[in-house]
C-alpha cells in the first residue's frame, strides 16, 4: 500500500511539471507571435502615417525588402516571409529627383563589392592607325614622249631603260619630210619679209609679217626648240635631222625609240617618271575610314632604311572597298629626295587621329547593354545613380563621352556590374 502511495504521487509530479513547461512553451509562442504582428502592424502603422503626412515625398508603390518584384500600391506585411513593406519614393529625402533604379550603399558595401571612382575629365586622345603602304609613281609626274609628225629615227642617245634624264636633255635625232617642209615655209617667209616688210602698201607688209609669224608658229607647235629656230634663221639652210629633248627630267620606265625605225604619232618613244615625290597606297580597314580624312598627316618606316621615318599627306581616298581583303586604298603623297622610295616597295604606315581634348571615362566604367550605355554617377551619401549615355570613338581604353555627362562628375569604374545587378532588383527587374 505505501509503494503504490509513492507511485501516484511520483506520476502526479511529472504530469505538473510538463504541463508547466507546455504552459511556457505555449506563452513563449504566443509572446514572440504577438511582438511580431505589433512590430509588423507598429511599422504599417508608421507607412501609413509617413502616407498621409503631405509634407512627405511622394510614395511610388511599396515593396518586399526581400523580394523587390513584389509591389503593392499600400502598406502592409509580405504574404511570402511577413516582412513590412518599405515604400520607394520618386524623389530621394534631399529633394533632388533620382530616377529609376537609384541605389544607396554603405562604405562597408563599397568595399565588399569592391567599387572604385573615377573623375569624368578632359584630355587628349589620339587614335594612331598602323597599316601597310605600297610606294608608287606619282601619275601626274608621269610623261609620255611622242613625235606630232611621222618620221625616220636616226641616232638615240637615251638607249636604257632606267635612265635618269634632265629636261631639255637630248634623246634622239629624226627625219621628218613634215618638219623639213615647214623649215622650207618659214625660210621662204622670212626672205618675203625682209622684201615685202619695206613696202610701201600696209597690206603687203602686214601679210608678209603675218605669214612669218604663221611659220614660226608652226616650227612651235611641232616641238621645234626656239634655238634650233635661231640657229636656222643664222644659217638660213633646212636641217635634214633635228634633234628632240626631253620635255621633263625623270627616270626612263619605257623605251620604243631605236635606230633606223619609222615612227608615227602614235608611236610611244619614251615614258619618263619623275620620282621626286611619289604615292603611298595606304590599304585602310573598312571600320577605320572615318577616322581618315584627306589632308591628314602620315608617316612610313621601311625595314631596310632602319631609323629614318618619311611623312606625306594624304591627298585621295579610293571610292571602293576591296572585297578580298575588306579596305579602302588611301593615297599618300610623299616627297622623295635624293629617290630613296622606289615604286613597288612596301613601307609601314602610321596615321594619327587626334580628337583634341574631349570628355574621357575609362571603357570599363560603361555597360553597353547592346541597345544602350549606361554609367553609374556617385552622389554623397553613397547614392548611385543609372544614367544613359552616348560613347564615341574608345581608343586605349579610354571613352569618348559625347552625352550624358559633364565635366566633374564621379562614375563607377569597377564594380558597376554589381550595382547593375541591385539596381535591376531595385526596380522590380525592369
Amino acid at each position: 500500500m505505501p509503494n503504490e502511495i509513492k507511485l501516484n504521487k511520483s506520476a502526479m509530479v511529472k504530469r505538473a511539471v510538463a504541463g508547466v513547461l507546455l504552459a511556457a512553451a505555449l506563452a513563449a509562442l504566443y509572446l514572440a507571435a504577438t511582438h511580431r504582428g505589433w512590430f509588423a502592424t507598429n511599422n504599417a502603422k508608421k507607412q501609413d502615417a509617413q502616407q498621409a503626412t503631405p509634407a512627405g515625398p511622394k510614395i511610388l508603390y511599396w515593396y518586399d525588402p526581400m523580394h523587390p518584384i513584389y509591389k503593392s500600391d499600400k502598406p502592409g506585411i509580405a504574404p511570402d516571409c511577413g516582412m513590412a513593406l518599405v515604400p520607394k519614393y520618386a524623389e530621394e529625402p534631399g529633394g533632388t529627383a533620382m530616377p529609376e533604379g537609384t541605389i544607396t550603399l554603405s562604405n562597408g558595401k563599397q568595399v565588399m563589392a569592391g567599387v572604385r571612382t573615377v573623375e569624368v575629365k578632359r584630355g587628349p586622345l589620339v587614335r594612331e592607325i598602323k597599316t601597310t603602304a605600297e610606294i608608287v609613281a606619282d601619275e601626274t609626274r608621269i610623261s609620255h614622249v611622242h613625235m606630232k609628225t611621222s618620221g625616220y629615227i636616226d641616232r638615240v642617245f637615251v638607249d636604257s631603260v632606267g635612265r635618269l634624264v634632265r629636261k631639255g636633255e637630248p634623246l634622239f635625232t629624226v627625219y621628218s619630210p613634215d618638219l623639213v617642209a615647214a623649215e622650207e615655209e618659214y625660210l621662204i617667209a622670212r626672205r618675203g619679209s625682209t622684201t615685202l616688210g619695206v613696202s610701201p602698201i600696209a597690206e603687203v607688209r602686214q601679210g608678209s609679217a603675218s605669214l612669218l609669224a604663221s611659220s614660226r608658229q608652226k616650227l612651235r607647235l611641232l616641238d621645234v626648240s626656239a634655238e634650233q629656230i635661231a640657229q636656222l634663221e643664222k644659217s638660213g639652210e633646212v636641217t635634214r635631222d633635228l634633234t628632240f629633248y626631253s620635255p621633263v627630267s625623270g627616270f626612263v620606265t619605257d623605251r620604243k625609240a631605236f635606230p633606223q625605225t619609222s615612227i608615227t604619232p602614235d608611236t610611244e618613244l619614251y615614258t619618263v617618271s619623275d620620282l621626286s615625290a611619289v604615292w603611298a597606297n595606304a590599304d585602310i580597314y573598312e571600320y577605320e575610314v572615318p577616322y581618315v580624312h584627306v589632308g591628314q598627316r602620315a608617316t612610313f618606316t621601311l625595314s631596310y632604311y632602319p631609323g629614318k621615318t618619311y611623312t606625306g599627306v594624304i591627298s585621295y581616298i579610293y571610292p571602293a572597298v576591296d572585297p578580298q581583303t575588306r579596305t579602302v586604298k588611301v593615297r599618300v603623297e610623299i616627297p622623295n629626295p635624293g629617290f630613296v622610295l622606289k615604286p613597288q616597295m612596301f613601307a609601314d604606315a602610321a596615321l594619327r587621329v587626334d580628337y583634341g581634348r574631349p570628355l574621357l571615362v575609362p571603357q570599363e566604367a560603361v555597360l553597353n547593354s547592346g541597345s544602350t550605355q549606361q554609367v553609374f554617377v556617385v552622389h554623397e551619401g553613397g547614392v548611385f545613380e543609372p544614367r544613359v549615355v552616348t560613347i564615341g570613338p574608345v581608343v586605349d581604353g579610354q571613352a569618348v563621352v559625347l552625352t550624358g555627362l559633364k565635366e566633374g562628375e564621379t562614375v563607377v569604374s569597377s564594380g558597376n556590374f554589381l550595382l547593375d545587378s541591385e539596381s535591376r532588383m531595385k526596380s522590380g527587374g525592369q
